[in-house]
């Protein structure tokens, strides 16, 4: 496996700066944003598609700071229930197809996306229960008539660019948000539906990631590390259904907390052992999202913790045995 960082956290700084200051910390795979939610501070693909000369600068600065490309990162709600939002996210998402065929980079990581309940809604509907019987209309419809269309032509697209992976990262809020969901698209639209796995999300549904890595075994394209801690005080008396801001940090269910700050070496290790197993030997993409925490700080400390618990080299012949 890499040590891998997504590069967004460092956005208030130019690509090179922050490529040398992840590759003096040891980092070896970066995971750049360019389009969605994540932004374009690090790439721009209509400027590098439009400018050769651009695009080799920016595979030269990757090639001077030794770090490879795991994925290019384009979030989005590419089924949202209005014209324009979708029609951004396929404008984003194409162009970084266009650019990961530039850049050598056969992964891009993005959301399932979530429609509305019906045809005519303007807002998304995600849908957490299966009753009373109207949610089971809605889900039926979301899957049906717009989600599993739009990945099976999506998936048809990127394959003209040689992305192989796209990388969908189970998320509440949107419809696929758990193993489950993401082995039902999967099977539906084909093998180059795969997950961006990030444990932070699992952890706070009550999930246990390792055992959800084993259930995606050869299903697994990328990977976020990042933490989350449970406040057991305020979800003993309300769960872990928490609508509150992100930021309301005594009062929460839960947080997202750096690596090692909400779950130990211990469960991490097993995490880890578990993609193993899993098939899993690609770039772990340190995601920062710690509100207690600044990026530098945050960045550091996952940075150490994962060097001590990820697993970077192949494993031994069993000469024990």
């Amino acid at each position: 496996m890499k040590l891998g960082v997504f590069t967004v956290a460092l956005g208030d700084r130019s690509a090179e700066e922050a490529f040398a200051w992840l590759s003096a910390r040891g980092v070896q795979a970066v995971e750049i944003g360019c389009g969605g939610y994540p932004g374009r501070a690090h790439c721009d693909p209509e400027e590098l598609l439009a400018d050769p000369a651009r695009l080799d600068a920016f595979a030269g600065l990757l090639k001077r700071y030794n770090l490879t490309v795991s994925a290019l990162s384009v979030h989005s709600n590419h089924v949202h229930p209005q014209k324009a939002v979708r029609e951004t996210a396929a404008e984003h998402f194409a162009l970084a197809l266009r650019l990961a065929e530039k850049l050598g980079v056969d992964t891009v990581v993005t959301f399932s996306g979530c429609p509305g309940g019906h045809d005519g809604a303007q807002r998304p509907n995600w849908v957490t229960c299966a009753w009373p019987p109207d949610y089971g209309e809605i889900l039926q419809y979301q899957w049906d008539e717009v989600l599993i269309p739009f990945w099976k032509q999506a998936v048809q697209e990127a394959a003209r660019y040689g992305v192989t992976k796209i990388a969908l990262e189970p998320h509440p809020g949107f419809c696929v948000y758990n193993a489950e969901t993401l082995l039902k698209l999967r099977q539906a639209a084909g093998p180059a539906i795969g997950a961006n796995f990030d444990p932070s999300h699992l952890f706070w549904q009550g999930a246990d990631p390792a055992q959800s890595i084993l259930a995606l075994k050869g299903a697994i394209y990328h990977f976020h590390a990042k933490d989350t801690r449970i406040n057991p005080y305020t979800t003993a008396v309300n769960g872990v259904l928490d609508t509150g801001s992100l930021l309301g940090l005594e009062n929460r269910s839960w947080l997202f907390r750096t690596v090692g700050y909400g779950h130990g070496a211990d469960v991490w290790g097993g995490i880890f052992t578990a993609l193993r197993l899993a098939g899993y030997d690609g770039a772990v993409s340190i995601e920062h999202e710690d509100a207690f925490m600044s990026i530098e700080e945050g960045l550091e400390k996952g940075i150490r913790f994962l060097k001590d618990v990820l697993l970077f080299e192949s494993p031994a012949t069993a000469w024990w045995a």
